[in-house]
């Protein structure tokens, strides 16, 4: 656990008793704060009571005495409506932070030259993530992954200047840590998203920004217009901006040519890796992953041969085109996390034959967007809520099936791929929907897909996602 030193004999009022929450209030009592701490959850309170974490109702605390207020990032800042602890901390003119701020603030007074990435973005985050940490630690670097995904940001190992960080942000962490200074700040790409929380996109955009502003070398993937113009901004200001792209051939940056990685300098191009038979890279939005990755383990100072041979031992992230098994021509590959219909398009994209497993809780919109991948269904499982409409969209344009659950249409995808003429093939599963009719969430969807799998006679397991 990093302590949080910098708060050492202030007062902090903290709102948010979760996981990180409570690493986060055990961080500044580790680094001397004397800490308040409530939740709406009366649970939640009694977890942080138990291991030690002074409580009370911020209601009726005394902010005159409060020097600033930790929020959880799942508690509303802006939008819809500030929640009330807000108001009441910008009526006392406290300031209101998060846990990536202590972070933050405990590197720079403690070690300000660690390798610090930092990622955000709509789509890829955590596939960026976890791929420049793996490069990183296989190439022997002391490296601390966390933030968005997996372990707290406060309870990594503290600050020393050879120790590398990567972590992930969200746009709400990125809102409550207005000193966050990385080494390297990727963004990857902007879609609309979280607008309940931000309430338009400029604003939802402006808070992606914010990462990339305060970095020393901006990364930023320019395929969509609201990239574009930050790099542009950013560059026009003097910061040091790399762009990537996954379908550009770019005059400077790195760009995809299928899966040649190139590197471009004032129109002259160098291939710097391939993505060519690494099956936890596939797609065309792997290889921005991979390009946002390479260009940020450069500025961490490793070698491109150590870049490459971390590429190439990838084995990719559960839930996100994970290849959980083959037999003979058909792969299984489990895309849980594809949650709805823009998350599901990577998966669609990537193969050429899909025996496809939909369906769950229906997400607005539905599937209407992604009729141009129609033509490589060779037949659909449907299941959950969002059985009828998907059929409705699917109409004659690609086969299928209501299945209803999603072990029988794992076992009737199995069956159907097995016969088919064509060879090689895929049962995929890519929901595009929420889990919860069903599972309590896509995790749980995933496993259930892997057992129903397993399950099946003659499928080996595949270690990894290679």
């Amino acid at each position: 656990m990093i302590p949080a030193t910098t708060f050492s004999g202030k007062k902090v009022a903290l709102f948010g008793l979760g996981g990180s929450g409570i690493a986060t209030a055990l961080s500044l009592l580790q680094g001397g704060a004397a800490v308040i701490a409530w939740d709406d959850n009366p649970e939640s309170v009694a977890k942080a009571e138990a291991q030690g974490i002074m409580t009370g109702d911020l209601r009726s605390a005394d902010w005159a005495g409060i020097s600033s207020f930790v929020l959880s990032p799942g508690v509303p800042l802006t939008h819809p409506k500030p929640h009330w602890t807000v108001e009441l901390a910008r009526g006392a003119g406290v300031e209101i932070i998060g846990d990536v701020e202590l972070f933050a603030r405990e590197r720079i007074a403690h070690a300000p030259g660690s390798p610090f990435i930092a990622i955000t973005g709509t789509n890829g985050k955590s596939t960026t993530t976890a791929l420049i940490a793996h490069i990183l630690k296989t190439a022997g670097r002391d490296t601390q992954m966390g933030g968005n995904i997996g372990r707290a940001v406060m309870t990594l190992d503290s600050p020393t200047s050879k120790r590398h960080y990567v972590v992930e942000c969200s746009s709400y962490q990125i809102d409550l840590a207005p000193s966050i200074n990385p080494t390297a700040g990727i963004l990857l790409n902007l879609t609309p998203d979280h607008l309940d929380r931000h309430g338009t996109m400029q604003h939802y955009a402006a808070v992606k920004e914010r990462l990339v502003a305060g970095s020393d070398t901006a990364i930023i993937g320019v395929d969509d217009a609201y990239c574009a113009q930050i790099a542009d901004r950013l560059e026009r200001a003097g910061r040091d901006v790399v762009r990537i792209s996954k379908r550009l051939p770019l005059t400077d940056g790195y760009f995809a040519d299928g899966t040649r990685l190139m590197k471009a300098s004032a129109g002259r191009y160098t291939e710097v890796a391939s993505l060519e038979g690494i099956g936890s890279l596939r797609g065309q939005h792997n290889a921005q992953n991979a390009l946002a990755a390479i260009v940020a383990c450069l500025k961490a100072g490793l070698r491109l041969p150590e870049i490459r041979a971390g590429l190439e031992s990838f084995p990719g992230l559960a839930h996100r085109m994970e290849q959980v098994g083959r037999k003979d021509h058909v792969l299984f590959v489990n895309d849980s996390k594809a949650t709805n219909a823009d998350a599901a398009a990577p998966a669609l994209s990537s193969f050429p034959r899909i025996y496809w497993i939909a369906g769950g809780l229906p997400k607005e919109g539905g599937i209407e967007s992604l009729r141009g991948f129609f033509p490589r269904i060779a037949r659909a499982y449907l299941i959950g809520e969002a059985a009828p409409a998907f059929s409705a969209t699917l109409g004659e344009a690609a086969p299928y099936e209501i299945s209803g659950t999603l072990a029988a249409a794992v076992e009737h995808a199995a069956r159907d791929s097995a016969a088919d003429p064509a060879g090689e093939a895929v049962v995929l599963l890519s929901p595009a929907c929420a889990s919860f009719d069903q599972f309590k969430n896509f995790e749980i969807r995933g496993e259930a897909f892997r057992q129903a799998v397993a399950a099946i006679d003659g499928v080996k397991s595949i270690g990894g996602t290679r």
